[in-house]
Order: C-alpha cells, then sequence, then structure tokens
C-alpha cells in the first residue's frame, strides 16, 4: 500500500508519517527541500522520538521522497498509483500543492476507477474541503466530474505538539507522546483505511471545535501572555501561576460554549482541559513562544481560536472576561520576523483598537466585545508603563 503525504517536515514525518508506517503503509513523501528529500531517499528510514522520560525510539522504514519542485511529474505518478494521499504542509501552501495534485488525479481518472480519499490534515477548520476546491480550479468541468466519480476529500482534525527542533540527525523528530487524528467518515470514499490510532466520526465539526478551542485557543493564549511577561518558551509560561490561571479561566469560558454547543459531558471536558494543561507543561518540549504566537492575524481572524469563541458567548449572554484578555494581549506581540506581527503593530501605530478588531477580526456587529477589549487593551497598556 502507498501513502504519498505533502510535507516532509516535522509534523509529517513525526505524526501522520508515523501512523501511515504503523498502518503498513510506504510512505513517498514530497516537499521542496532538496536536504530532506535526498537524506529520506538515502536513508530510506528516521527516527521518532517521544519527548516525555522514556525517550522512546521508533524506527519509521520504508519511505522515500520526491523534490517537487525538480521532479513534479514524478509527484503525479505517485498520485496514480496512491491508495491514500494526506498533506501536512499548513494552510497557506495548500494552494501552492493542489495544481501538482490536480496533475496527478487528471492522468490517474483517465487509467482507473480506483477510489482515492485525500485527507488534509491541517491546522484549520474545512482543510480537506479548501484543498478540493483549490485542485478543481486546475481542472476543467468535465475532468472534474469525472475525479468525483473516485475521489474524496474528506475533513480530518489533528492534534500533536511537535515542537520546532534541531538534531544532528536532520531526520529525527522529537514528539509528544499524546496525539488526536480524527476523519469524517461520512465524506469517504469506499472503505474506511485501517489507520490504528484513527478516530473515525460522521460529524466532525464537534471535534474540530474541541481541539481550536481548547488546544489552540489555550496554547496561543499562553504564548501571547508568556511573550507579555517576558518568557520565552511554553513550558516557562504556564509555569507561572498567574498566566496558568488565566488560560485555564479561558478554557472554562470556551468549555462552557462546548458543552452548550456540543452536549459534550462536562466532567469529561473539564479533565479534557486538565490534560490539554498537562501537555503544555511538558518538560520534555522546548516549544518557543514565537512558534506557537506566530501569525497572530489568522490567529485574531473571525473564524479562529479567540474570535469565534468569545462571539458565540456573547450570542449566548455570557461575558468572555478571559477570552477578552487573550485576545487584548495578543495585540501586544511584537516579532519582526513574523510579517504578520509586524503589519499588526504598524497598523496599530496610525489607528485604533477599534478600527483594528473590525479590520482583522470583522467586529463590526460586536460593539460590546469591541469594548471589552479595548478597555483591557488599555489597561494592559497602562500596566506595561507602571513595570
Amino acid at each position: 500500500m502507498l501513502a504519498v503525504h505533502f510535507g516532509a517536515g516535522n509534523i509529517g514525518r513525526g505524526f501522520i508519517g508515523q501512523l501511515l508506517h504503523k498502518a503498513g503503509y510506504e510512505i513517498c513523501f514530497v516537499d521542496v527541500n532538496e536536504e530532506i528529500i535526498n537524506e529520506l531517499n538515502e536513508k530510506k528510514s528516521y527516527t521518532v522520538m517521544l519527548a516525555d522520560r522514556t525517550q522512546e525510539k521508533i524506527k519509521i522504514t520504508n519511505v522515500r521522497g520526491i523534490n517537487s519542485l525538480k521532479d513534479p511529474g514524478e509527484v503525479a505518478k505517485a498520485i496514480v498509483q496512491a491508495d491514500i494521499v494526506t498533506t501536512a504542509v499548513g494552510p497557506t501552501i495548500l494552494p501552492k500543492i493542489a495544481k501538482l495534485i490536480a496533475e496527478g488525479l487528471i492522468e490517474r481518472v483517465e487509467n482507473s476507477d480506483k477510489s482515492l480519499n485525500i485527507i488534509a490534515c491541517e491546522n484549520m477548520i474545512g482543510g480537506s474541503t479548501f484543498l478540493r476546491d483549490e485542485v478543481y480550479l486546475n481542472m476543467t468541468e468535465s475532468q472534474k466530474k469525472k475525479t468525483e466519480q473516485s475521489v474524496s476529500f474528506p475533513d480530518a482534525a489533528v492534534d500533536r505538539i511537535v515542537p520546532i527542533q534541531s538534531h544532528e540527525d536532520k531526520l529525527l523528530v522529537a514528539v509528544e507522546p499524546f496525539y488526536e487524528w480524527v476523519i469524517d467518515q461520512s465524506k469517504m470514499i469506499e472503505e474506511v483505511p485501517a489507520i490504528n490510532g484513527v478516530t473515525y466520526v460522521e460529524d466532525l465539526l464537534p471535534y474540530i471545535e474541541r481541539k481550536l478551542f481548547t488546544v489552540n485557543t489555550g496554547h496561543a493564549a499562553t504564548a501571547y501572555l508568556g511573550n507579555f511577561y517576558g518568557y520565552k518558551t511554553i513550558k516557562e509560561a504556564i509555569s507561572d501561576e498567574n498566566i496558568r490561571n488565566i488560560v485555564s479561566s479561558i478554557l472554562d469560558e470556551t468549555g462552557k460554549l462546548l458543552v452548550k454547543k456540543y452536549n459534550f459531558d462536562s466532567d469529561e471536558h473539564t479533565a479534557y482541559i486538565s490534560k490539554i494543561l498537562g501537555r503544555f507543561d511538558n518538560e520534555y518540549i522546548s516549544d518557543e513562544l514565537s512558534r506557537v504566537a506566530r501569525s497572530p492575524i489568522r490567529k485574531l481572524g473571525a473564524n479562529d481560536r479567540f474570535i469565534k469563541p468569545a462571539r458565540e458567548l456573547i450570542n449566548f449572554g455570557i461575558t468572555p472576561t478571559f477570552l477578552v484578555k487573550a485576545i487584548a494581549v495578543a495585540l501586544f506581540y511584537k516579532n519582526n520576523d513574523d510579517h504578520e506581527a509586524v503589519e499588526l503593530q504598524n497598523f496599530l501605530q496610525d489607528h485604533t483598537v477599534e478600527e483594528l478588531l473590525v479590520k482583522y477580526s470583522e467586529l463590526s456587529d460586536y460593539n460590546e466585545l469591541i469594548s471589552l477589549i479595548t478597555d483591557e487593551y488599555n489597561q494592559l497598556e497602562k500596566d506595561l508603563l507602571v513595570h
């Protein structure tokens, strides 16, 4: 069985690749990083190390790589032969790989009606659906119709902390022991692939939002609070009792929303929150705040981890007091190597917080929320002057 996986980075190798290997797939990694691709082709294997006290090492074998810049034709050939296609490239890169996937699918459906599931394992809602739409932009109407008969793009929710890291062995990747990969079974074509560790569900949205509003909200809040108070890593930040209490309160707020919306069991969700906070506290992972805080414009988007739950809580008549703190503190994030952070700070020099929230967070209909965030921002600004 052949799995074609786009993205040979740490998440691709350390998470999706590990599970595909365990399920018995040969894995063909597609990437533009020539050094990584050459290493994969030379060694035909790599090591995943668990970031816990065991430091267990897992050898992943039967792997190879294709440089998609140099050999786009080889990528198409691999897609023709694939039993499953997955991605872990980042939401902004999906449109860039869509043409390659389209070319492979056009060739595939001309010669075979064998079914194929293409699963985007990205930190976004509806990643596979988004990828599907981008792929179909590169096809004629008749090619699209033919492809739809045997190819499906089921959405997925993925969760595993894989920090930025550097090892002498370029392919070694350290990952936390916890992982979650949930796939929308209702959108899958033909039989469900037996991948041990994957959860198949008929309705994915509750799981996507549970992860987004707990893991992503909590992680990013820890990063922005940690940055504000002068820390460098997630572990340092969450070890600060004040920050931990704020993050815990934020997750209590999003937890109330999730229980109301999806009828999650309240006690089970409280246990889930506790598990997530424990993951941020992992002493074996040195996760830089700059990695978790990056792309603040995306993270302050209308449908992302802060604004969406805050808006929905307001709609339920609940004041998102602690989410407001997270949103306000994110507006102080400065990083000259992060173009989104630079853009936000430049905008704030000439505009008000209210104007920023209307432009980037689409909050024009939420005056109460804008007012709460603005007040919190002004208070934080005073705190900075005092310190």
